[in-house]
């Protein structure tokens, strides 16, 4: 078994569709970034390169190269994924937490799930996505950003 942690954030800007966990939500601001900003579907991809001891999106998917702008997570998520199987492991388990102040987002985390487990080859009761606030504390709790955080867990033998 291997375990990795992920992190990802995010400014808030105007003018981009808000995409988390590879669902559209409706909003007046999207996540700034190279890719589509998903903060949700970077922190999991990292914690899955984590897992293999595969470095970090960086060094990827870098935000020097021209052909990933705006990238859809969703394919960031799938190469990883593909790097998983490959390497002779499968998933067991993912645990994500979303921070932020607003939207709401719990009516949007079982789409989130299906997103995740499609990307990954499992059942959603293997992803869990949560949420919270800083209870308006620092950038995110002004509405400044968002960020994810997730755990996953690697079953198999390279």
């Amino acid at each position: 078994m291997r375990v990795g942690s992920g992190f990802d954030a995010h400014q808030l800007v105007s003018g981009r569709p808000l995409r988390i966990g590879g669902v559209e939500i409706p909003f007046d601001r999207g996540l700034e970034g190279h890719s589509d900003g998903d903060v949700l579907l970077h922190a999991v991809a990292s914690a899955l390169l984590g897992a293999l001891g595969d470095g970090d999106l960086g060094r990827h998917f870098p935000s020097s190269d021209p052909t990933l702008e705006g990238i859809d997570s969703r394919a960031i998520l799938d190469r990883v994924a593909a790097r998983v199987r490959d390497a002779g492991y499968e998933l067991g388990n993912v645990d994500a937490t979303i921070i932020a102040q607003a939207p709401r987002l719990a009516p949007y985390t079982e789409a989130m799930e299906q997103v995740i487990a499609d990307s990954l080859g499992v059942a959603t009761d293997r992803i869990n996505v949560k949420v919270t606030s800083t209870d308006r504390l620092g950038a995110i709790g002004r509405g400044e950003g968002m960020a994810a955080q997730a755990v996953v867990l690697l079953e198999g033998r390279p």
